[in-house]
């Protein structure tokens, strides 16, 4: 397999893609002195990445030969139909989709890269596209490793240091969706806090500054969890599940009382059920992975 090993601040990229985030990452190559080539399916946007120094590519294939490093937007079922017929212009380039899918997807693609010689990364942008390019901007990379190491530098234009995971391709889609199920549970129980505060009266902007007692207590939290979850002991003393799941049964009273939608409350509550059922009561709340996880 070749691949183009060009890691200079000069260093030419392709961006494939050019919604939001596309744009974004056009932007940010540009600033950091790339010569950024971009195309998208449909005409009519990136007027602005062009204004800024972006030269807008003819075809798909055009845009592909104009770089070492190809940088891929479009969702997965589009970029099957875009890629395909480009297996040719891909060879000795890398290809880096930064698609949020499934693990199983992007490695469904490694494998039809694998099948074309291609150098491939799958990635995944962790932060809004205000962010990409800054200090505080994360983004995973996940596959070939010599192909991120010779485009490492390149890649951190989308933020620094990029972040490379591991040899799996799918690894990148994995961290994704772990945090996004982080992500979309907390800012379920947040939506449904200012529910619950709007019934009793209490104005979302009285709460809110409140709610950053909450966040705060959340990293050092994250990591005695990951602790107790990769080592499998759940000792209790902070606070033992039987203890917190009185709390979560009484949040759900109140939230019935007012007539509230209790899906998510009435999900956790069976988990913590079922956990102390089997044992967990005087466990920490981590424990409840006992009766989430399939390998359990």
């Amino acid at each position: 397999m070749t691949q183009a090993h060009t890691t200079t601040a000069s260093a030419p990229v392709t961006v494939l893609g050019l919604g939001d985030m596309g744009r974004s990452l056009a932007r940010a190559f540009v600033a950091a002195g790339h010569p950024t080539t971009v195309w998208n399916r449909s005409p009519g946007k990136g007027e602005d990445v062009v204004a800024l120094g972006a030269v807008r590519a003819a075809s798909a294939e055009e845009a592909v030969r104009a770089s070492g490093l190809v940088v891929c937007l479009v969702d997965y079922d589009a970029s099957d139909a875009v890629l395909e017929p480009l297996a040719g212009a891909l060879e000795g380039r890398v290809l880096v989709n930064l698609t949020s899918d499934t693990p199983a997807r992007s490695r469904q693609a490694a494998a039809w890269a694998a099948k074309h010689s291609l150098a491939y990364l799958a990635g995944a942008i962790m932060v809004p596209v205000d962010v990409v390019g800054s200090a505080d901007a994360l983004v995973f990379h996940s596959g070939d490793r010599a192909a991120f190491a010779a485009h490492e530098d390149t890649l951190k234009a989308l933020g620094e240091p990029a972040t490379y995971l591991g040899e799996d391709h799918g690894l990148a889609a994995a961290y994704d969706m772990a945090m996004l199920d982080f992500f979309y549970g907390a800012m379920g129980g947040l939506v449904h806090a200012f529910a619950l505060a709007r019934a009793e009266g209490i104005d979302g902007a009285s709460l809110a500054p409140y709610l950053h007692t909450i966040a705060g207590i959340l990293p050092p939290i994250a990591e005695l969890t990951a602790a107790d979850v990769d080592t499998r002991t759940y000792a209790g003393d902070g606070g033992n599940l039987a203890m917190m799941a009185a709390g979560v049964d009484h949040i759900l009273h109140t939230a019935k009382g007012h007539r509230l939608d209790v899906s998510q409350l009435a999900g956790l509550k069976s988990v913590t059920d079922r956990a102390i059922a089997e044992g967990h009561g005087t466990s920490s709340w981590s424990s409840i992975i006992e009766v989430i996880a399939a390998d359990r």
